[in-house]
């Protein structure tokens, strides 16, 4: 089971980004930096695998990318909450835009994310990753730094509190909540290697006696080392 936070499900979400940086290099060599600048106590947010006999939930902010280009590492940073948080499994998945590798004519069978469970899936990602990275495979390599031993998010979107139509199409969030900040800084082992198009990057940790939520950036995407685009799509 999938659970996937929609920019259009929990209205306050919306305006709100993910930080995260990109580093890359293109088939011709210039160098490619995405940043979404410094982290805000906006929104915290859950993603994590689907490993541990739990359901898997997948946050996501998206880049654009002009030509074919082979990304290598990549930053995000988010809060360790819980008792004895321990970090297992961390993944990368890059998604693209729906309706790209997504079921769109379903018409029978269980609901699905393309039909009934969500007011919509415009400028959302789509059904099935275009690939992805993990470091259980060997894919992908981590390292983390502690930046802060207590931030607090103002508000929250935690395992049990997403709920898919018919419930409503807005959650309001489960409230504020304070962990340690947690800086995850990835090398891809195997490099990504996309082509120009428009994507969405989604971390995933999996965390045993505790959960990981990934933390808000600022928005409008502006200042050094930055990307601007429109439309900038987040969860």
């Amino acid at each position: 089971m999938i659970t996937r936070i929609n920019k259009t499900i929990p209205s306050v979400l919306r305006g709100v980004l993910a930080a995260a940086v990109l580093m890359a290099m293109p088939a011709f060599g210039t160098p490619f930096l995405f940043s979404t600048g410094d982290v805000t106590d906006s929104m915290a947010s859950a993603t994590r695998p689907d490993t541990g006999g739990v359901f898997e939930i997948e946050s996501a902010d998206d880049f654009v990318l002009g030509s074919q280009t082979q990304i290598n590492s990549a930053t995000f940073t988010g809060l360790l909450i819980g008792s004895t948080p321990s970090i297992g499994q961390v993944a990368v998945e890059i998604y693209r835009v729906f309706p790209f590798d997504s079921d769109i004519n379903r018409t029978s069978g269980p609901p699905t994310f393309s039909t009934s469970q969500v007011p919509t899936r415009v400028n959302s990602p789509s059904d099935v990753a275009f690939d992805s990275r993990d470091s259980t495979s060997g894919s992908l390599s981590f390292t983390t730094t502690t930046l802060a031993a207590a931030f607090t998010a103002l508000n929250s979107v935690q395992p049990g509190g997403i709920t898919p139509l018919p419930a409503g199409p807005t959650t309001g969030g489960d409230g504020a909540v304070t962990g340690t900040e947690v800086q995850f800084n990835v090398t891809f082992v195997a490099p990504f290697g996309l082509p120009a198009d428009h994507y969405f990057f989604v971390p995933q940790v999996e965390v045993t006696g505790g959960t990981f939520l990934w933390l808000s950036g600022t928005r409008p995407i502006s200042g050094p080392g930055s990307t601007p685009f429109f439309p900038d799509l987040q969860s």
